[in-house]
């Protein structure tokens, strides 16, 4: 089975949260979850990295932070060597787009949560 171990980046502890709810439905979904995030603490028994760290085979990157607060964050992503990056809705980033293109890392424009509602966050990238 294909291991789509991801990093959701922005994680919030407020259960409100997107960034919250999509580190739960991954949990529930039984998909690998690590978190980085402002704060120190726990989601679902995940726990939010507040300093950044060189993971291991991270199959996804799924982003919770705007573009501009994205830009300090290009090069450990790009580091990290994901299949693939989400921007999901109000972190599109043309920029970031270009970057990991020229890096042959793939990205959508998507929901986390719609993804893992409707079935198709363990589509195969081409």
């Amino acid at each position: 089975m294909k291991n789509f171990k991801t990093l959701v980046l922005g994680a919030s502890l407020k259960e409100d949260r997107y960034s919250n709810k999509a580190v739960r439905k991954l949990v529930n979904n039984n998909i690998e979850t690590v978190a980085f995030g402002l704060k120190a603490g726990e989601i679902s028994g995940i726990e939010i990295n507040t300093q950044l760290k060189a993971f291991d085979n991270i199959h996804t990157v799924t982003l919770y932070l705007n573009p501009k607060r994205q830009e300090e964050y290009y090069d450990y992503i790009v580091s990290l060597n994901p299949k693939r990056v989400i921007f999901n809705p109000g972190t599109e980033n043309t920029t970031f787009q270009n970057l990991l293109s020229e890096n042959g890392i793939a990205f959508e424009e998507a929901c986390t949560l719609v993804m893992l509602s409707i079935g198709n966050y363990k589509t195969e990238l081409a």
